[in-house]
C-alpha cells in the first residue's frame, strides 16, 4: 500500500522503499524495518502517520465483530447514520464506502492499518463524524488494528469457523475475547456467552436473555415486526429482511447509535426502517421460481438462514470453501439436509484442494440417498435447482452471497450466483 503526497509517499511495504519515502512502522512489519532502511526510508510510527494524512482525532469508530452478522450490523448503523444527517464511513467485506460512495472494492473483511487509514483519511476530508469498520478474527490476531482508537465495540455472535486458522474453539474466542479486553465502551449480545470481556462500560442486547436493549415481542412474518425495549421506553422497529438473526444485527445497530448519539430509540428505529439490506445476504433474484442467493459459508450461518425461512420448501444449492476448517463440512451438509426437501452440494470457492474432496466431506454427514445429490459444477447445479422448483418451493443457494468470483488452483476466476441465475432464468 503506498499513499502519495506531492514530494513523497507513505508505504507499509520495505519493497517499495526509495529515497525520500516514509515507512509506517507497525507490529506486523517491523522485521522489514532495516530493510527499509537501506532503501532510503525514513521510519514513521502509526500516530505521526495519522497527523501526516490529517486524519482527525475526534472520528468516532465503530469496531464490529463476531463469526455472522458483522457486515449486516455495520451495513444497518452506516444507513441509518446517514439517514440521520451523519456523515459517515464504512469499510469491510463489502468493500469502501464514504458518505454513500464507494471508496474501494472488496476485499479482506479488515484491511492492513495503512488501507484503513487512507479509508479514515477519506472520511476525514468528508466531514465524517462517524467511521463504522468490520473487524475480523484474523485482523485481531495479526494486529491490523494496531493504532485505531475506537469510540465503540461491538460482539454478535461467535460459532464454528476459521479453526484452520484458530486451531480450536478455544483458541477463536480468545483472540475474539481479546479485542473486548480494554476499557472502551461495548454493547455485547449476552444471548451468546462464549467470550470473555472486560465488564466497563457494557451495554448489552438480546432477545432470549434480559438486557440493556431487548425484545418485548416480535413476528417474522414477512419481514420483521418487534417491540423493543430499553430500560422503561417501549417502541416498535419495522423492518422488510427476513429471520430472527436479522432482529439481532438490527438491535445492536440501534444499540450502537444509541450509545454514541443523542437520539432516541424511537428516531434511531425510524432511520433503519429505510435499511433495505445487503446485496448477497438473504437477496431474492427473481420469482417464478423465487430465487435468494446469501453468503451463509458456516454451519451455524447456514442454519440461520434456512431456519428464517422454513415455512417454505426449500431447494438448497451450497459447497464450502476450499483450504478452510474442514470439520464444518459435513456439519453444514447435515443441516442443510434438516431443513432441505432437496439438496444439491456443488463447489463453492475450492482454492487448492480438489473439488470433488470437498464434495465427499461435506456428504459424509448427509444421507446421499435421501433426496441430495452432487454436481460438481456450480452453474449445473443451479440449473438443477431452478429445474425442481415448479410447485412453489423456494431455491437458496449458499455459500458466496455477493461474491463476484470463484477461486480455483490460485486464480480468481468470474463468477456471480446472481448473474448464474438470471442467465439461466434467461436462457
Amino acid at each position: 500500500m503506498k499513499i502519495e503526497f506531492d514530494n513523497f509517499f507513505i508505504t507499509d511495504n520495505s519493497n517499495e522503499c526509495e529515497k525520500g519515502c516514509k515507512f509506517i512502522k507497525t507490529q506486523m512489519n517491523a522485521k522489514f524495518e532495516n530493510d527499509a532502511i537501506k532503501n532510503g526510508a525514513s521510519i514513521i510510527s502509526l500516530d505521526e502517520a495519522k497527523k501526516l494524512l490529517d486524519i482527525d482525532k475526534d472520528i468516532k469508530i465503530i469496531g464490529i465483530t463476531g463469526t455472522n452478522g458483522k457486515t449486516t450490523t455495520a451495513a444497518a448503523i452506516y444507513s441509518a447514520l446517514l439517514d440521520l444527517g451523519y456523515g459517515c464511513g464504512l469499510c469491510g467485506t463489502r468493500g469502501a464506502f464514504v458518505n454513500d460512495k464507494r471508496i474501494d472494492e472488496k476485499s479482506l473483511t479488515t484491511m492492513p492499518i495503512l488501507t484503513t487509514l487512507s479509508y479514515l483519511k477519506k472520511a476525514s476530508e468528508e466531514k465524517c463524524k462517524f467511521f463504522v469498520m468490520e473487524v475480523s478474527s484474523h485482523a485481531i490476531s495479526q494486529n491490523r488494528i494496531e493504532g485505531l482508537n475506537f469510540a465503540l465495540k461491538v460482539f454478535t455472535n461467535l460459532s464454528q469457523d476459521h479453526l484452520d486458522y484458530h486451531g480450536s474453539m478455544a483458541e477463536y474466542a480468545r483472540v475474539k475475547s481479546s479485542f473486548f479486553a480494554d476499557d472502551t465502551p461495548k454493547l455485547i449480545n449476552s444471548d451468546d456467552e462464549h467470550i470473555i470481556y472486560n465488564q466497563k462500560g457494557v451495554l448489552t442486547y438480546a432477545i432470549k436473555k434480559p438486557a440493556t436493549f431487548g425484545v418485548e415481542a416480535y413476528s417474522l412474518k414477512g419481514g420483521i415486526e418487534a417491540v423493543l425495549k430499553y430500560g422503561s421506553e417501549k417502541f416498535e422497529l419495522s423492518s422488510d429482511l427476513q429471520g430472527e438473526f436479522n432482529i439481532y444485527n438490527l438491535l445492536a445497530a440501534l444499540g450502537a447509535i444509541k450509545m454514541l448519539t443523542k437520539h432516541s430509540c424511537k428516531e434511531i428505529s425510524k432511520a433503519l426502517l429505510n435499511f433495505a439490506g445487503v446485496e448477497g445476504r438473504v437477496q431474492k433474484i427473481c420469482d417464478n421460481p423465487t430465487v435468494i442467493v446469501d453468503f451463509a459459508h458456516t454451519p451455524d450461518g447456514i442454519e440461520k438462514v434456512l431456519d428464517a425461512l422454513k415455512d417454505n420448501e426449500l431447494i438448497v444449492v451450497f459447497g464450502a470453501g476450499g483450504n478452510r476448517d474442514k470439520t464444518k463440512r459435513p456439519l453444514m451438509g447435515k443441516i442443510v439436509q434438516h431443513y432441505a426437501k432437496y439438496s444439491i452440494v456443488t463447489s463453492d470457492n475450492p482454492r487448492f484442494e480438489e473439488p470433488l474432496d470437498i464434495i465427499n466431506d461435506i456428504c459424509a454427514g448427509m444421507n446421499m440417498s435421501k433426496n441430495a445429490t452432487c454436481e460438481e459444477d456450480r452453474t449445473k447445479a443451479i440449473k438443477m435447482a431452478i429445474d425442481m422448483a415448479k410447485n412453489g418451493e423456494l431455491v437458496v443457494i449458499l455459500g458466496k452471497g455477493d461474491e463476484n468470483y470463484q477461486e480455483i488452483k490460485g486464480v480468481k476466476y468470474h463468477y456471480s450466483d446472481k448473474e448464474a441465475v438470471l442467465n439461466l432464468i434467461k436462457g
